[in-house]
C-alpha cells in the first residue's frame, strides 16, 4: 500500500480479524474484517489495525491496508447450535491492541470504529483520536469465556468514558442478553445509540427520541457479520450528514441485503450500495 493511500485513510477498525471455524470449513471473521470491507464498497478507504499469528490466508481482505501485531494465537470461534440457541466457543485469543500498536500516520482517521470481539481493545486507544468521529462496538467488551472456553455475557466495565467519548454506538439486542433497563443506561450516558434487532430491524435513540427502522423480508443464508455490516454504513453516513434516522435507515437496507449469501460474500458490492441509495430515496 502506498504512501498516498495511506494519506487519503479514512475509515479505521480496530480489533481482531477472526478465524471462525464451521461444519463446512473456516472462513476469516470478525468486526474489522466485515467492517473495513464494507467500508470500502461505500468508498471509504479502510485500514484495519488487528493481531495474529501469521500463515493464515486473508484472499478476503485482499487490497485492504492492515497492520498485523504479532501473536502466538488467531483469535478464534466456533458457533454450534443447540436446542437452546447458539452456543459459542472461544478457543483462542491474540494478543490485546494498545495505544502505542496504532501507526502515527493513523491517528488523524476522520472515523475511527473500535469494534473488539473478545476484549482486546485497550479502552485508552480511543484517547489519541481527540478529533476522530467514534463509533463503537462494543460487544467484545460484554464478553469473557469459561473454562471450558464457552462465551458468556459480562458486565461492561469502562463503558462510562467510553460511551460518553463516542459519536455513536451500536449493539445488539443478544449482546446485552435483552436486559431493556441495560440499554437504557447507555441511552442515558452516550450520544446516540443503536440496538439492532436481527430480522426486525434497528431502533435509535438520539437526543430523547427514538425511532424504529423495519428490515425488508429477505430470505436468511447468514447472518454472521450483519450487525458489523450495519454499524460500517451507520458510521460512514453519519458521520457525513449527523443524521442518525437518514443513516439508520440505509444501513437497515445494506445490513438486510448481506444475510443472504455467506460470510464476508454477503458484504455488499458497490452496485448493490448504489441501488440502495436509490431505493432509500424513492422510499422516502
Amino acid at each position: 500500500m502506498n504512501k498516498n493511500t495511506v494519506a487519503h485513510l479514512n475509515y479505521l477498525v480496530i480489533g481482531h480479524v477472526t478465524r471462525d471455524i464451521h461444519e463446512s470449513g473456516n472462513t476469516l471473521g470478525g468486526t474489522a474484517a466485515y467492517s473495513a470491507v464494507c467500508a470500502r464498497a461505500l468508498g471509504r478507504v479502510p485500514a484495519i489495525l488487528t493481531a495474529g499469528e501469521k500463515g493464515h490466508s486473508l484472499q478476503e481482505l485482499d487490497g485492504l491496508l492492515i497492520k498485523w501485531k504479532d501473536s502466538p494465537h488467531f483469535s478464534t470461534f466456533e458457533n454450534i447450535e443447540t436446542d437452546h440457541g447458539r452456543k459459542q466457543i472461544l478457543h483462542a485469543i491474540a494478543e490485546q491492541l494498545l495505544p502505542e500498536d496504532v501507526p502515527l500516520g493513523w491517528r488523524n482517521s476522520p472515523i475511527v470504529h473500535l469494534g473488539p470481539v473478545a476484549g482486546e481493545v485497550n479502552p485508552e486507544i480511543i484517547d489519541i483520536f481527540p478529533d476522530s468521529f467514534i463509533g463503537l462496538t462494543p460487544q467484545g467488551w460484554m464478553r469473557t469465556r469459561d473454562e471450558n472456553n464457552v462465551v458468556h455475557f459480562q458486565p461492561w466495565t469502562d463503558s462510562d468514558r467510553l460511551l460518553q467519548r463516542a459519536d455513536a454506538v451500536v449493539l445488539s439486542i443478544e449482546d446485552v442478553m435483552g436486559n431493556e433497563d441495560l440499554i437504557q443506561s447507555y441511552v442515558d450516558r452516550t450520544n446516540i445509540l443503536v440496538v439492532t434487532e436481527g430480522h426486525n430491524g434497528a431502533r435509535v435513540y438520539w437526543n430523547g427520541d427514538v425511532r424504529h427502522f423495519s428490515a425488508p423480508n429477505v430470505p436468511v443464508v447468514d447472518p454472521t457479520g450483519a450487525g458489523d455490516i450495519f454499524a460500517a454504513a451507520f458510521f460512514d453516513r453519519l458521520e457525513t450528514t449527523r443524521s442518525p434516522w437518514e443513516s439508520a435507515r440505509r444501513a437497515v437496507q445494506i445490513a438486510s441485503r448481506s444475510i443472504t449469501r455467506v460470510g464476508l460474500a454477503g458484504v455488499p458490492t458497490i452496485q448493490e450500495i448504489r441501488s440502495f441509495q436509490i431505493e432509500v430515496i424513492e422510499g422516502k
